[in-house]
């Protein structure tokens, strides 16, 4: 178990101690279930009174919160307590499986894949044909890698992932279990006699950057030519869909259950609330911010906000919301 006195966690906070404890942490914990062995956030006002009640011995606080430490027990004030939740989680975080070898026996590997120095493969995984792996890698039991793809150092990919052909993944990505790359787009138009589809071939690929973490059950289809690119540093949640074709900018954030539909683009830094819905050949500009549950149907101004079903202006929606609601209570 690891143990630190509230002087070894402030050195990695470098915040301001108030009050004085001689218990040593063991973790953290949520106000209400902490015990006297650990450490919990407050990071809004509207907790504060839970603190009083709280069996934690330290709280990390926002620094423009105003609350006594109480006896045998502190304080860390910070600029933000959600960053240093994340450090202090770091901390804390325990060790990942261990593997007894760097290559399992089962594992499948072509002749000719390249494998970088450092790289750790499961049981039952397999390497197509001229699939590159750089140095570090880390490839969970079960995970699939097809012909011709190429991922980047200290990448880690959790079991049941597949990633299908020509694909390049960049370098410190992490993709979490039963995640899918580069599976065919949905395409299909009607047939000449009206009786049947016809199946749109999709023979480009996908293309992801650095950095990028890919929430469990996610998937990124191919492009029907060409690339679908996910930017640099882009985090996409569980149970995301992003159709063929789309373009990702660096560091957008989608939340979970959304999806967008093929030839979407969104510029830097766009966020996605949780079950919205984007419309094909949408361009959702810079700094854009899409709520939870809402269905875009055009164009989207960068850092603009943008709410409902359809979605609109977020300050318009919330006016028309105010009103509908004095007219039903009339």
């Amino acid at each position: 178990m690891k143990l630190f006195t509230i002087q070894e966690i402030n050195e990695i906070l470098k915040g301001e101690i108030i009050g004085v404890t001689n218990q040593k942490i063991s973790g953290p914990e949520e106000l209400q279930k902490a015990s006297i062995h650990q450490i919990t956030f407050i990071g809004s006002k509207k907790y504060l009174h839970l603190w009083e009640k709280s069996n934690a011995s330290v709280a990390v606080v926002n620094d423009n919160l105003v609350v006594e430490p109480g006896e045998n027990r502190a304080l860390i004030k910070v600029k933000n307590a959600d960053l240093a939740m994340a450090k202090i989680l770091e901390l804390f975080n325990p060790s990942p499986p261990h593997f007894d070898t760097e290559i399992h026996e089962t594992a499948v590997i072509h002749k000719s894949a390249i494998i970088g120095s450092g790289c750790k493969i499961g049981a039952n995984c397999y390497l197509g044909k001229d699939v590159i792996l750089g140095d570090g890698v880390v490839l969970y039991p079960n995970v699939c890698i097809f012909d011709e793809t190429k991922i980047g150092n200290n990448t880690v990919i959790w079991s049941g992932t597949v990633i299908r052909e020509r694909c390049e993944i960049g370098s410190l990505c992490i993709f979490h279990t039963n995640v899918s790359i580069g599976a065919d787009g949905f395409g299909y138009r009607p047939s000449e006699d009206g009786r049947g589809l016809i199946k749109i071939p999709h023979i480009g690929n996908v293309i992801i950057g650095n950095e990028v973490e890919i929430g469990a059950n996610s998937a990124v289809d191919r492009a029907k030519f060409s690339s679908t690119i996910i930017g640099d540093g882009c985090k996409i949640d569980n149970l995301v869909q992003i159709a063929h074709n789309c373009v990702l900018g660096r560091s957008c954030i989608m939340a979970g259950s959304s999806g967008l539909a093929g030839s979407v683009t969104l510029g830097d830094g766009v966020i996605i609330g949780g079950s919205s819905s984007i419309k094909d050949h949408v361009t959702i500009h810079t700094g854009a911010v899409v709520g939870g549950g809402s269905g875009v149907m055009n164009d989207v101004a960068a850092g603009k906000t943008v709410v409902g079903y359809p979605a609109a202006d977020a300050r318009d929606m919330f006016k028309q919301w105010v009103l509908l609601r004095k007219m039903i209570k009339s």
